[in-house]
């Protein structure tokens, strides 16, 4: 598919504007303090932009609208979970780590439970963020591939080389402010795609409505109680844990926290950049719904071979391209092109302050001096773009493999939110109980985000539980376990350093 020269440079123009202005940040004189923490110069409102921007991946801008065309608003529920997560981020984890004195999410854990919580969390978080660069990488180039007719491996070079020279050179500042400019073109562009639609379709914004109660588009799904369908209280449940896990324990989001120049702008950047994406993710949904009734309205404007309920995720990609107006387009592929930015830059910045931090400094070389800091910085922003790169390309083309990685991701991440809500709740569990806890919790998550593999020999052995469940009853089950074996073995109070 050839795009016009207005598009094209529309988008070029952005990279190469982008790319330019994350490098400008290195001609700076700064610490490693400054590259990880932005010296305290960074306004709240800009780290709250990247605190959204790192909520938004490309995978959202295009997902969240396909799920809409060919369901309901049921995803939605996700975000009305952010509001209870976000207090409790603002209330209990914003002070604790910015009291902690560390640029590392997982020192509290070393001071919790001893070293092995710390390395367990801080590598299991690098394993976590190498699937997902390579996972957003690779989904990011697919419908790239649709819009542009470029081959999905140059994409993913194309992309990643551009997103680890800014994050690696410019450092925390260049993440956060292209994070900021980011944000703004995303919202931009789903409000051109909505203004577009209402204007374009016959009866205005009144008959998306009314074609939308018709066919039960804006439900929020069954209020029924149960444990294998996506009914609104396992969808706020799942997005509860999830977002107690962006906030608790993930180092993309803590070190916003600890850049901030005081408290009080830690805790308004935080809840600014989690609040607004509710919004912005309602008028993805709507957007869904828009495109279902426009395509309703006007059939013969859909190709034959995108009518299918199972051609949603391409709906999208195809008005992008097909109805918008000429210069439109070219912002809306550069918004796909930055929320996939957004996320890698914050991947590769915040994994490199865990190398330096949690292993480098801890194993290698304690007293480094300033100007080792910056080497062992960039270098493992190199190493970590790189590798996110390689497993994007790892992923071409191997559709089942691309699940495998998502189900790894779980198994990756998802005892460490156990282990730090063990940690944060009980003042009495010891680091013993706790390493327990965390192996029993990993087993039933391995369980049930690998069951989808199991051969038909083991048919009885498969969850019937929902997928999202698997951090909720992997969590639920590392407190149930700490929790037992201090009451039944332990009577005695161990004291939380801090």
């Amino acid at each position: 598919m050839k795009l016009p020269v207005a598009d094209l440079s529309v988008f070029f123009i952005y990279m190469l504007a982008i790319i330019l202005f994350g490098i400008s940040f290195s001609f700076r004189k700064r610490s490693s303090d400054d590259y990880v923490k932005g010296g305290g110069k960074i306004p709240s409102w800009a780290i709250g932009m990247s605190v959204f921007a790192t909520f938004v991946s490309s995978i959202s801008f295009l997902a969240l609208p396909g799920k809409a065309y060919l369901s309901d608003w049921n995803g939605f529920v996700f975000s009305l979970s952010i509001p209870l997560a976000a207090i409790l981020a603002v209330v209990f984890f914003v002070p604790l780590y910015r009291s902690l004195q560390s640029n590392s999410a997982y020192y509290y854990l070393e001071q919790r439970f001893g070293l092995w919580a710390r390395i367990y969390a801080s590598a299991f978080y690098l394993l976590t963020q190498i699937a997902r660069m390579g996972a957003i990488l690779y989904l990011l180039a697919l419908p790239m591939n649709a819009l542009l007719g470029w081959d999905i491996s140059t994409i993913i070079i194309l992309t990643g080389v551009s997103v680890t020279i800014y994050a690696m050179f410019g450092g925390i500042e260049a993440v956060i402010w292209t994070d900021a400019i980011q944000g703004i073109i995303l919202i931009g562009g789903a409000i051109a795609t909505v203004l577009v639609i209402c204007f374009s379709i016959p009866g205005g914004a009144g008959e998306i409505f009314r074609i939308a109660e018709e066919q039960h588009k804006m439900s929020l799904g069954s209020f029924d109680f149960n444990f294998v369908e996506s009914t609104f209280w396992l969808i706020f449940v799942y997005g509860l844990f999830i977002n107690l896990q962006n906030f608790g324990i993930d180092q993309s989001y803590i070190q916003r926290y600890i850049t901030a120049r005081n408290n009080k702008e830690a805790v308004r950047s935080t809840l600014f950049g989690s609040l607004l994406y509710i919004p912005v993710s309602l008028l993805f949904f709507f957007i869904g719904t828009a495109l279902f009734a426009y395509y309703q309205s006007m059939p013969g404007l859909l190709p034959e071979d995108l009518r299918g309920l199972e051609n949603a995720d391409k709906i999208y990609p195809y008005f992008i391209v097909n109805e918008l107006p000429r210069g439109i387009t070219g912002l809306l592929i550069a918004s796909i092109f930055a929320a996939g930015m957004s996320t890698i830059s914050t991947s590769i910045n915040s994994s490199a302050t865990v190398i330096l931090t949690d292993h480098y400094k801890r194993y290698i070389k304690k007293n480094l001096s300033a100007g080792g800091e910056m080497k062992v910085l960039l270098v493992s922003s190199l190493i970590m773009g790189s590798t996110g790169i390689g497993a994007a390309l790892l992923l071409n083309g191997v559709t089942s493999a691309l699940d495998a990685w998502w189900a790894l991701s779980s198994i990756f991440s998802g005892g460490i939110l156990g282990l730090f809500l063990l940690g944060f709740i009980s003042r009495k569990v010891t680091g013993k109980f706790a390493f327990v806890s965390v192996v029993t919790g990993i087993l039933v998550i391995c369980w049930m985000s690998l069951s989808p593999f199991f051969p038909a020999a083991w048919e009885g052995m498969k969850s019937t539980f929902h997928a999202n469940l698997t951090i909720v009853l992997g969590t639920v089950t590392i407190l149930f376990t700490g929790f037992v074996l201090t009451l039944l073995f332990s009577g005695r109070q161990v004291p939380v350093s801090k």
